[in-house]
């Protein structure tokens, strides 16, 4: 085992945004189940992105950060916006609604495999038998820790269709990958990008509420105002801005791995506070989970 300083500092900021990210979308999972209810999913989605993306562009002006984009780059933020923040998120919300978060989460830990196939496909990106290796040690780490939840789960008509909501949440979140690699590409800066990408999300989104007559509220509780905040400031804010600069700079493969850490810490959470228990499956899968996330960090950018 290395010496801590015999790890470069990259390593060390990398491993600790992979952390904190992992552990924002992991209490996510149950934050979204305080979100269902009397509120429609597509208002509450419409309030957290909203707020997150004016949030975004608050900091950018603070900070003295250019917003604007060219035609290109505003071009990729509007896929990104349309495949991430509207259509992906639409779909786990809705998918949550008909089956347990446990088993969402399973399925997007297959998100790290997409995005390897789909940036080989689309952009010809070539990824080392490391990278190829981890993904395959979360996928099956996930479904080892989740397996009892998805045998257990009643899989009646309802729970097929969300699980078929989730299948296309994941497809949906790694064409938003493409088109936020194509705004890097474009030039665009993490933060102004992600914030239009927010913005246009929120927007489509809206657009979709006021097609369908939703009803346009916010449920005056503390735990509804309380998880909008969180998933607003934390889930997205902070955690997205986190994933797309470790993707820009280490590949999406290995930041959309974090999908794949986010169970452990979900089940933490049910441990906590749902009076949940797992046992010997539940820690051999962790411990896949964390060699696949191992060998991703130590496989070299996606090139």
């Amino acid at each position: 085992m290395p010496a801590p300083s015999a790890v470069p500092v990259a390593t060390r900021w990398l491993i600790a945004g992979i952390v904190v990210c992992a552990i924002i979308w992991g209490t996510t999972w149950y934050a979204i189940t305080l979100q269902l209810g009397p509120v429609a999913p597509t208002v509450s989605i419409v309030w957290r992105f909203g707020l997150a993306a004016l949030a975004l562009f608050v900091f950018c002006l603070a900070t003295r950060r250019p917003l604007r984009l060219n035609r290109v780059q505003h071009l990729a933020a509007l896929g990104q916006g349309a495949f991430v923040f509207a259509i992906s998120y639409g779909f786990v919300y809705a998918s949550e609604e008909r089956v347990p978060s446990a088993v969402v989460a399973v399925i997007f830990a297959g998100l790290a495999f997409i995005n390897l196939v789909l940036f080989r496909v689309i952009a010809g990106q070539k990824a080392s038998l490391l990278a190829w290796g981890g993904a395959a040690l979360g996928l099956l780490g996930v479904a080892v820790l989740s397996g009892s939840e998805i045998l257990g789960s009643d899989m009646t008509e309802a729970a097929g269709l969300g699980v078929g909501m989730a299948a296309l949440a994941v497809l949906s979140s790694a064409f938003g990958n493409y088109f936020a690699w194509r705004g890097q590409v474009a030039g665009s800066a993490v933060m102004p990008a992600t914030a239009w990408a927010m913005a246009y999300g929120t927007a489509m989104l809206a657009v979709f509420g006021l097609t369908q007559g939703v009803e346009w509220r916010i449920e005056p509780t503390f735990s509804y105002i309380g998880s909008l905040l969180y998933l607003s400031l934390f889930g997205s804010v902070v955690a997205f801005v986190i994933y797309f600069t470790i993707a820009r700079s280490r590949g999406y493969a290995l930041a959309s791995y974090i999908s794949a850490l986010t169970p452990p810490i979900a089940m933490l959470v049910s441990v906590l506070f749902e009076g949940a228990s797992f046992g010997l499956t539940a820690l051999i899968g962790l411990a896949l989970v964390l060699a696949g996330q191992v060998l991703l960090i130590r496989a070299p950018k996606v090139s």
